[in-house]
């Protein structure tokens, strides 16, 4: 009896992705793998071609190269493939004038669920929202925290294996801030596949294993958090205030400016540590580690949040 084929390690393939408007191009000849179980962060500015890069990936729009596979297949092969994934856009789709029970049920029978199993999903999809108090009241009437846990809860609604979240905080208070990413992270236990689009770097910091950097429609970099800060992120700097002078200024790492000491490295504590064991005495000390808005920095010239 011949072995069953083994399943490739990646649940999703994106190849030599491209995408124009006009004279605007958006994505331009963007590939990667992502992993099954993996949570893996689209991370980039506002225009950055996050969104057009995922409706491409879910079927919703067509690109002018390049191919999609999940899971093996062709995304073009249609509905089929295309159950595989649930998908919660940076623009809410939902009705306002129906309830968020009756979203849920729309959007789970949009995928054939039907009696007995549609009533069990919309039940798991309201809790895991937490909107159960609030299941027949009108979609108009909530908050735009409440109406981003819903939209999330609709894409779920129909158990995905796969799941892409838009931007899923965007105008959101704290609190459903919070939440969100609690059921992320129930999701990734779950081992869900994710694909996290973001222009803030905290939540790709906390949230995904790889993190694929955007801008102006191309892939910069690819890695895990710690590999782009070690390639990337540059040295960290750190600034301190001394409660004197040291008698030997060639010690330090930089001239003082007055009592005040700012230096750049690779390894600011054992620096710190050097110091200190050669009678520097320090009054204030702060170390300002490498983040990805370093990372952005260091590919691009300019802030992430530019």
């Amino acid at each position: 009896m011949a072995e069953p084929t083994p399943r490739a390690p990646h649940i999703i393939r994106v190849h030599q992705l491209t995408k124009s408007f006009g004279s605007l191009t958006a994505v331009s000849d963007v590939t990667f793998d992502v992993q099954r179980g993996e949570t893996f962060g689209l991370l980039g500015p506002n225009g950055a071609g996050k969104s057009t890069t995922i409706s491409i990936i879910v079927g919703a729009m067509e690109g002018d190269g390049g191919q999609v596979e999940i899971d093996g297949r062709d995304i073009r092969e249609g509905a089929s493939v295309r159950r595989l994934i649930g998908i919660a856009p940076q623009s809410l789709a939902l009705y306002d004038v129906l309830s968020a029970e009756r979203n849920l049920v729309f959007f789970g029978s949009l995928y054939g669920l039907t009696g007995a199993r549609l009533s069990e999903r919309v039940d798991w999809a309201l809790k895991f929202a937490q909107l159960e108090d609030r299941r027949r009241d009108l979609v108009k009437t909530f908050s735009g925290g409440m109406k981003r846990r819903l939209n999330m809860a609709c894409a779920l609604v129909h158990d995905p294996q796969i799941i892409l979240l838009d931007e899923p905080t965007v105008g959101v208070d704290p609190q459903s801030r919070n939440h969100i990413f609690e059921c992320i992270e129930r999701l990734k236990d779950d081992g869900r596949t994710i694909i996290y689009t973001t222009h803030y770097m905290e939540e790709a910091q906390r949230l995904c294993n790889r993190i694929a950097i955007m801008d102006h429609g191309k892939l910069l970099a690819l890695d895990t958090l710690d590999g782009l800060l070690a390639e990337f992120g540059g040295a960290a700097v750190v600034t301190a205030g001394l409660v004197k002078s040291p008698t030997d200024a060639s010690i330090l790492p930089a001239a003082l400016d007055g009592l005040h000491l700012r230096f750049e490295s690779k390894q600011p504590l054992e620096e710190v540590s050097r110091l200190a064991t050669r009678g520097v005495a320090f009054a204030t000390l702060n170390v300002a580690k490498p983040d990805l808005e370093s990372v952005f920095l260091s590919l691009t010239g300019r802030s992430l949040r530019d």
